[in-house]
């Protein structure tokens, strides 16, 4: 490629009087002419004048080696300032059409700059300005480019870094360490929350798109005055909510309204101290829910389901006991049998109440009844029916969510 050594050795002597005068040209400019250098109030002047003076040294002798025939590579150390401009600008969260609006601010003054020293001198005809004005103008296209390369690339690892601080603070609250005051503070200020009012936990099944349905449920909440920030943890969505007062009843309303999936809300805590205990509450009052069904629960509203859920060997003795030998009829048969007996305990005891609610003639309620008592060898009378036969009951009908 044939190069003008004339105009070479022009733009490098120019370049030796010229890098400071532009410098601080350009910084006055940017600093008058950009706002969103002054409002985003991120880049310290020092930095900026750094900056200036790198790229504008950087695009001069850019411009004389293409002047003079020769074209950089774009990986070279020509463009470090560019790149080193991208990077900490996004570091800094300035954005990017700012960045690049400087560099043409600084294209533009270096353009004029070479424009009016030139004339008076007749230094440069028509034809040196159109080629020196053609290569000047590539120069600054080619370092926007490398600028914004890697503006987006400090970007991504900015918001990977981001991701990344957020799961570790959610992790840390869902684990406990909301108990910790510094640590409350900081999750309470990156993930936007109260560190002391009262909230509470939602676990909510994690259907595809999940992120989706999160965001849905959140502004439905936020409808209802209710804030909220959520994670998917485990295949499943977890929200913390911050609550306008110690009533859960218009958070679980809103859940209602978007359900569609299983949901678990716990009870009100104070505070992020408590945001362990209170994820495994959403956790418990989820796992009540059928499958089949899927609603929206309170831990409040399913506490012996909670308490059964909490114990699992204890509940597995109390199913084997009550209900063992019915179990171990054919599916068909002991469901028929067991549905009947969750009326009949329904019903407070009365076989007329179960029959109404199954629905079938009351002598058929007896029968079963009977037939379940010879299985088990507990009598089954009218009256309030036992508490463990109800807990066994409860605990056969989760394991049938499973």
């Amino acid at each position: 490629m044939g190069g003008d050594s004339r105009l070479a050795g022009f733009l490098a002597v120019h370049r030796s009087s010229s890098v400071a005068h532009l410098t601080e040209l350009l910084v006055a400019t940017i600093i008058a002419g950009n706002p969103g250098y002054d409002a985003a109030g991120v880049v310290p002047l020092a930095d900026l004048e750094r900056s200036c003076e790198d790229n504008v040294l950087r695009v001069l002798e850019l411009l004389a080696l293409r002047v003079a025939g020769e074209d950089p590579d774009t990986a070279g150390p020509y463009f470090d300032a560019a790149r080193a401009t991208g990077t900490r600008r996004a570091e800094q969260g300035l954005p990017l059409d700012d960045v690049l609006r400087s560099f043409r601010m600084g294209g533009r003054l270096i353009w004029e700059d070479l424009v009016d020293k030139a004339d008076p001198a007749g230094l440069l005809q028509g034809d040196d300005l159109r080629l020196i004005g053609t290569e000047l103008w590539q120069v600054v296209d080619d370092t926007s480019a490398e600028v914004a390369v890697a503006y987006h690339a400090a970007a991504r690892l900015r918001v990977r870094a981001d991701e990344e601080r957020r799961a570790n603070l959610w992790e840390g609250l869902l684990s406990g360490r909301g108990s910790e005051p510094g640590f409350a503070q900081e999750a309470a200020r990156v993930l936007g929350l109260s560190p002391d009012g009262p909230i509470a936990v939602v676990a909510m099944d994690h259907p595809v798109p999940g992120r989706e349905r999160a965001e849905g449920v959140a502004t439905e909440l936020l409808a209802r005055g209710v804030r909220s920030t959520w994670q998917e943890r485990s295949g499943r969505c977890v929200g913390v909510l911050e609550l306008p007062g110690h009533d859960v009843e218009p958070a679980l309303a809103a859940l209602r309204e978007v359900a569609g999936v299983r949901i678990g809300l716990s009870s009100v805590i104070e505070g992020l101290a408590g945001t362990g205990q209170a994820l495994r509450e959403a956790m418990l009052a989820l796992q009540t829910v059928r499958p089949d069904r899927p609603e929206a629960v309170c831990y409040l509203d399913r506490l012996p389901e909670a308490l059964l859920l909490s114990a699992p060997d204890v509940s597995g003795r109390l199913v084997d006991s009550w209900l063992g030998p019915v179990l171990g009829l054919p599916g068909p048969e002991h469901s028929v049998l067991l549905t009947t007996l969750e009326s009949w305990v329904e019903g407070g005891g009365s076989a007329s109440r179960a029959a109404a609610l199954v629905p079938c003639h009351r002598n058929t309620v007896v029968n079963r009844l009977r037939r379940v008592s010879e299985l088990t060898g507990r009598p089954l009378v009218e009256g309030p029916p036992p508490v463990e036969l109800s807990l066994a009951l409860r605990m056969w009908r989760l394991s049938e969510t499973e």
